[in-house]
């Protein structure tokens, strides 16, 4: 399974290319099992909650919670929108993700990578259970907790994680989240179509937290350095250029590197924050594109109905969050192809179209649902290539030392940023309502 390399200080050994093949997909499974159960729950908790209010209600076919708010047309309004935001309904989603992800880079190195998953793994399912079973609103909201605190530890942890592996493995782990979206859409509207009940199709759905487990304790091939079952007193071993760069390529340290050339013990809290100032720089940029992101789809989205079109308003906001998901699948899974060093390029042109779209809404002038199609496709390429050059360039710029704590405290970008966005969201989304 592994070949021997040698370098100037010892040898060390590499996985062959059915090892390389083997980390890669199983990162790409990791991404998708990590945000499926998070995307899959917003919709599906709608649903469980629809039935408990009323007898008559349907469950919705969406990809996410925000398609079922805006099923119900306001006669009042202009722009055909629900009373309450979705960022309302965003917020409460992000949240507990956006706390773990600013808590847990200064505690999560003390827990190991296998206990983590595990955590993850029963976090999702107990979700998946609480919003089947729900016989109150508590225990809804409870499960999309639990979801959301599966998805933010997940995130971070692998993300974490990747250091121990070539660096292509990021690819992997990108185009995995990106498809979370698509076949999360996929999978639940089509057993709904088919027929199932909510409670039917997410307990259906609890295969995917198992998959999880055989995906990292099944598929990848980690080095003998990855703190599994027990803490390590340094966190991420230093070795000299030759030998990190082996690591980084998928292989694992030999014992006889010199000890002066490892880490002298864990980050102190001091480095972490050293370490935390100079991620600033990809941190607000990944944060202002997730920002104007989520402003188009929670704030904005919804208000974007054509009247003479041939679908219906809830098709059509279906549609822009279909597209909305391709574009992020396309663009996370296009870190082989082409890589963006300057991802404030990318936050600008995402800003830029929100106030496009802002001006659309307040103004009407955009001609047919066919243009706002082609801009959610784009907006979904532009946050899914800030995301995966964010974290690719971190793994290439960081120091050896800080790699493993910079991965995981650079995610808090994007939720940070959601967060923002769900609390502008809503002002704005009420002000049009009430037009």
């Amino acid at each position: 399974m592994e070949e021997a390399s040698s370098s100037s200080t010892g040898s060390v050994r590499r996985p062959d290319g059915t090892g390389q093949w083997r980390n890669w997909i199983g990162f790409w499974l990791l991404g998708l099992c990590n945000n499926f159960a998070y995307v899959v729950m917003l919709s599906a908790a709608h649903d469980i909650l629809k039935k408990q209010e009323s007898k008559n209600s349907t469950a919705s076919a969406s990809v996410t919670l925000a398609v079922d708010f805006q099923a119900g047309n306001n006669s009042s309004s202009t722009y055909d929108c629900s009373p309450v935001t979705t960022g309302a309904v965003l917020l409460a989603d992000i949240l507990p993700t956006l706390v773990i992800k600013l808590a847990a880079p200064f505690v999560v190195h003390k827990v190991p990578y296998g206990a983590r998953v595990l955590f993850c793994v029963i976090m999702a399912a107990a979700s998946f259970l609480l919003v089947s079973f729900s016989s109150a609103v508590w225990m809804s909201v409870l499960g999309v907790i639990f979801a959301s605190m599966s998805s933010g530890l997940g995130e971070l942890s692998f993300l974490s994680l990747t250091v121990f592996f070539s660096r292509n493995v990021l690819e992997g782990w990108g185009s995995g989240t990106g498809g979370a979206g698509v076949a999360g859409s996929i999978l639940y509207s089509g057993l709904i179509q088919a027929g199932l009940s909510p409670r039917t199709t997410l307990l259906i759905m609890l295969v995917v937290p198992f998959a999880m487990i055989v995906s990292y304790f099944g598929l990848l091939v980690p080095v003998s350095s990855v703190p599994q079952w027990r803490t390590i007193e340094t966190e991420n071993a230093a070795v000299n250029s030759d030998e990190r760069q082996w690591l980084l390529d998928g292989t694992e340290q030999d014992k006889s590197t010199p000890a002066e050339d490892r880490a002298t013990g864990p980050l102190t809290f001091t480095e972490r924050l050293h370490v935390i100032r100079g991620l600033l720089r990809f941190v607000f940029p990944l944060g202002l594109v997730y920002f104007a992101e989520y402003f188009i789809n929670q704030g904005l989205m919804e208000l974007l109905f054509f009247h003479n079109f041939f679908l219906s308003h809830a098709e059509q906001y279906r549609w822009y969050q279909t597209l909305y998901q391709i574009g992020v699948l396309l663009s996370r899974s296009s870190l082989r192809c082409v890589k963006i060093r300057k991802i404030w390029t990318l936050s600008l042109l995402q800003v830029l179209n929100a106030v496009f779209l802002l001006f659309s809404v307040r103004y009407q002038f955009l001609p047919s649902a066919w243009l706002v199609f082609a801009i959610v496709l784009y907006e979904g390429l532009l946050g899914g290539a800030a995301y995966v050059n964010t974290f690719y360039f971190i793994s290439k710029e960081a120091e050896d030392r800080h790699r493993e704590f910079a991965m995981a405290a650079a995610s808090v970008g994007d939720s940070l940023g959601i967060a923002l966005a769900g609390l502008t969201a809503f002002p704005i989304h009420q002000y049009f309502c009430s037009l």
